[in-house]
Order: structure tokens, then sequence, then C-alpha cells
């Protein structure tokens, strides 16, 4: 695809939004089901059912995902896409590339170890490495727009508000 396609392509959902603000809000929404003889969680993504369990790190098989490693999983696709949206768009040639996220964790917070542990990754580092011949100036453009359009890490940099709520059935 060409920057030509892609603004063809979403010229009338911007017109829409702009005339229609309320329309571009959506409520993303995701499913998950407690397995009654394990601690997992089956999570349908649309796709194929994920179950998530413990780390190995704090008792898990390791045969069940990682919810952390989900989560890395989530912020390397949606910078991976928008950096190829934002390539496209601004007809920045990308002959490969490879969007790599590594996070720390002291999991002596999640096992309630130790009160001083943070529950949660201390840090969140995301790494592109990219076959381009574009200027430094190109990819500084393309980063700076990466970082400002990823849901995912923008989420992460400004965490939004939480709710929790519980309904008994």
């Amino acid at each position: 695809m060409d920057s030509d396609a892609l603004r063809a392509m979403q010229a009338p959902y911007k017109d829409k939004y702009k005339s229609d603000p309320d329309s571009a809000v959506i409520t993303l929404k995701a499913h998950g089901s407690i397995d009654e003889s394990k601690i997992a969680c089956k999570v349908e993504t649309g796709r194929a059912l994920a179950v998530a369990g413990l780390h190995p790190a704090t008792g898990g098989s390791g045969a069940e995902l990682c919810s952390g490693d989900m989560l890395l999983e989530a912020l390397v696709a949606c910078a991976g896409v928008t950096l190829k949206a934002v390539a496209t768009a601004l007809a920045i040639p990308l002959k490969a590339g490879v969007v790599r996220a590594e996070g720390d964790l002291d999991f002596r917070g999640t096992l309630g170890v130790a009160k001083d542990a943070p529950v949660g990754f201390r840090e969140i580092r995301l790494t592109f490495d990219l076959d381009t011949e574009a200027s430094q100036e190109q990819i500084d453009s393309l980063i700076k727009l990466t970082e400002r359009y990823c849901v995912i890490f923008q989420t992460l940099a400004k965490p939004p508000k939480l709710g929790l709520t519980i309904n008994r059935t």
C-alpha cells in the first residue's frame, strides 16, 4: 500500500470523525473465563482462545501464556502497525523491520514478598530494527509520530482512569 491508497482508505473515516466527533469513540472489549480447575484465565481473542496462567517465576508451569508477555506483545503489535502506517503515510521506504519490547518485573511485588517492590513493570523498552535508506531526519519523524499515535504506547505512558467492578452471579 502506498501513501495515496492509505489516505484514500482513511479519508471517509477522518471526514466522519471531524463532522461527528462522537462517532470516533468506540468501546473495545475483551472477555475471559476463569478456569475452574487450575489458576488460569481463558481469553477470547477473536481469532483463537488464549489461556493465561501464572508465570514460572511465581510458581506457574509455563504451559500457559503470561499476561505480562501479552502486554508486551500488544505493545509490539500496536507499535509495529503504527510505525508501518506512519512510514506509508510519509512515503518513508521500509524494506524490513523488527519490533521488540522488553520489560523488567520484580516478582516480589506480585507475590507480596516485599512491600517496597512494585507490582507491575518497572521499565519497558521498545526497540525498532529498521532496514531503510531513509534519512536520519525521516527516521526521527517516524519514531516521533509512532510514539504519538501508538495507542498502547500512549496508554502505558499516560494511564487511563481504571475501574473495577464485581458482579455476583
